[in-house]
């Protein structure tokens, strides 16, 4: 069983920073992807960011290009997303994800790639 270990939610006033971590075991697979996302009250699931694990690979969404960057520890099995100029669109809850298939690689930020999903931690914002 996958086992997810979410960190670093909370509460942040605008223009500030967070680092989510996100630290995975019980899997004997190597993941293609890790990836990020986010879901806000009354939205959709949103990818926002995810590193592949071949060749490190960082994709972004348009919302967060430029703000958020992912990174990882391979030593740790432990991804990160640092995040900068942090406004009230960005309250949401995070879940981190990870997928062995190929598909989580060709389509890294839809949600439908990712069979392995953590539970969330909440990031809100406040002005």
């Amino acid at each position: 069983e996958v086992q997810f270990v979410e960190s670093g939610g909370g509460v942040v006033q605008a223009g500030g920073s967070l680092r989510l971590s996100c630290a995975t075991s019980g899997h004997t697979f190597d993941a293609q992807a890790i990836a990020w996302f986010r879901q806000a009250p009354g939205k959709e699931r949103e990818g926002i960011a995810c590193i592949t694990t071949r060749d490190g690979r960082a994709y972004y969404s348009d919302s967060v290009k430029g703000r958020f960057t992912i990174s990882r520890d391979n030593a740790k099995n432990t991804v990160y997303l640092q995040m900068a100029s942090l406004n009230s669109e960005d309250t949401a809850v995070y879940f981190c994800a990870i997928d062995d298939r190929v598909m989580a690689s060709m389509y890294p930020l839809e949600p439908s790639s990712y069979k392995y999903w953590g539970r969330g931690t909440q990031v809100t914002v406040s002005s």
